[in-house]
């Protein structure tokens, strides 16, 4: 098997059976030992030496220096757009920081490494700058720029591969969820099963049909007004999901309840028609008697909103595409950079969905 054939093998080897936290440090070192074995070839200098010890040690620092800025600069928490412009325009910026950062990280660990060489061997520390700017400073300077121009290019093209994937994803996904979306709230069941409370409530109660009239009508207008829209107000949010199932509660009286308690909503964003979703699957999947009702509870905790009711599985399902979670959990994650977090137990069915704080 050749050389080029093995690495690929060798990080999935790392990736599969060393923990997560050390599988990037274990990496950094896999790499430093090949560049070390190569410069070793090229040089024709001992495999042990003073030198090699000190390049390896120099370069773990550096790396793990350089990775770990890499990641709060470029992963966390970065969203660098929708499209290929504005993704290129957001990762040439920070890849700018990013360059001056490490350009001042690498000087500062070299001139600590080279203080510490010299109080190691006894040597004179005030000759440390000196010796630097007159012998070392050109070999440093060449090495550091060749580092950051190749090394990182090639880094922050992956990253901008990956992020044009994400965005033509997200881009599906919101297709996805727009027909999703529409076709939950203009199906022929909610529609139909809408119409006929609705018909029963004009020969019963003129008022209460007005009333439901309205609720319907300004579902319908919610869904049209902001299927394109990636965020909302939470208030608009919870306003369109009490609408939703005040209509609900009029066909099941007496069997399903739900509590909202939510202080200061207009402090956050959210995806719109989510906690919708949410509500709708507790719905759908339950069953709902009067001599055991379905209890829906919404309210905060932290900086996300939990929608949480107690467990009646439903014997049989209403048919379903088995989706909606699924993308809702890709959404919020590529807009919050946090996790959808589902709880399950044996008496109760929890979702945990992250809010977007606005901006003070």
């Amino acid at each position: 098997m050749k050389t080029a054939e093995r690495f690929p093998v060798t990080i999935q080897f790392i990736d599969r059976y060393v923990p997560a936290w050390l599988s990037i440090h274990v990496k950094i070192l896999l790499f430093i030992l090949i560049f070390e074995f190569i410069s070793i070839l090229i040089n024709l200098h001992a495999i042990i030496s003073e030198q090699t010890l000190h390049e390896f040690i120099l370069m773990f620092f550096l790396m793990e220096a350089f990775m770990w800025v890499a990641y709060r600069i470029f992963v966390k928490g970065a969203h660098l757009g929708e499209t290929r412009k504005e993704i290129t325009k957001n990762l040439a910026i920070r890849y700018a920081f990013f360059y001056l950062v490490c350009f001042f990280i690498s000087f500062v660990v070299f001139i600590v490494f080279m203080y510490v060489l010299y109080w190691v061997h006894g040597w004179d520390l005030s000759q440390v700058f000196s010796n630097f700017i007159h012998r070392e400073f050109k070999g440093w300077f060449k090495a550091v720029n060749f580092g950051l121009m190749v090394g990182a290019f090639f880094f922050v093209i992956a990253i901008w591969q990956e992020a044009l994937a994400q965005a033509q994803k997200l881009r599906e996904e919101r297709l996805t969820f727009k027909y999703e979306t529409l076709r939950n709230q203009v199906n022929p069941h909610f529609l139909f099963n809408s119409l006929n409370t609705l018909s029963s409530l004009v020969r019963t109660n003129a008022d209460l049909a007005e009333k439901f009239i309205q609720k319907l009508s300004s579902i319908y207008r919610y869904v049209l007004e902001n299927r394109e829209v990636d965020l909302i107000d939470l208030t608009l949010e919870l306003d369109f999901v009490k609408d939703y199932f005040y209509l609900q509660q009029i066909r099941d009286d007496d069997k399903i309840e739900m509590s909202v308690d939510i202080r200061e909503p207009e402090r956050y964003r959210i995806l719109p028609m989510s906690v919708q979703l949410l509500v709708e699957n507790a719905l759908k999947h339950n069953s709902a008697t009067r001599e055991k009702p379905l209890y829906i509870s919404i309210f905060l905790e932290k900086d996300a909103i939990i929608v949480k009711n107690n467990l009646q599985n439903k014997l049989t399902i209403e048919p379903s595409s088995k989706i909606g979670l699924k993308n809702l959990a890709e959404r919020v994650k590529f807009t919050t950079r946090k996790e959808l977090q589902v709880t399950e137990t044996a008496v109760e069915f929890k979702v945990s969905l992250p809010l977007i704080p606005k901006q003070a």
